[in-house]
């Protein structure tokens, strides 16, 4: 009989704050979603079973002050998620921010490579849409061809479709650090 071998990935969730890194991570574990705010104070873990083994997922405090914490949390990521609100430019100029904060303090053996997803959350409000999802890919494309989803926590879109290609990814970068 042949045994599974389970694989524990660590997944680190930026962006800046209210963009609703935590409401994507309870929407995925829990399947559910609360209109109300709580700052992340520190960091959050949560961590789901999936098909695809299991995942620890790591959800970073948002707010500036706090990214300090850096390296201790960063260090040993399988996968980095960027996440920005489509209706907040600022938000989505921040990646570039993020991207470059995971990558100086996680130093991972091989940065060109290593795997990002970015995630535009907030599609329910499309009203107040200040990205479109073509400059989105346009600037994933231009940082290698990072797989970019638009997500809604509150409406459960594209949420579990862009967390499956998380899990692939960090798997592959996983495998391929082993060899």
């Amino acid at each position: 009989m042949a045994s599974r071998k389970r694989t524990l990935l660590k997944v680190i969730i930026l962006g800046d704050s209210g963009v609703g890194k935590t409401s994507l991570m309870h929407q995925y574990v829990n399947k559910k979603f609360s209109s109300q705010y709580k700052a992340t104070i520190g960091a959050d873990f949560l961590t789901k079973e999936v098909q695809v083994d299991d995942k620890l997922i790591w959800d970073t405090a948002g707010q500036e002050r706090f990214q300090s914490l850096g390296v201790a949390f960063y260090r040993g990521a399988d996968c980095c998620v960027l996440v920005y609100d489509v209706t907040s430019s600022k938000s989505f100029e921040d990646l570039e921010n993020w991207r470059d904060e995971f990558l100086i303090q996680a130093s991972p053996s091989d940065p060109e490579n290593f795997p990002f997803v970015v995630l535009g959350n907030k599609i329910d409000a499309a009203e107040g849409r200040q990205v479109t999802e073509k400059r989105a890919k346009q600037w994933a494309g231009a940082k290698g061809g990072i797989p970019c989803f638009e997500t809604s926590a509150k409406e459960d879109v594209n949420v579990d479709e862009a967390f499956a290609t998380i899990a692939r990814n960090a798997l592959k970068n996983e495998t391929e650090e082993e060899m």
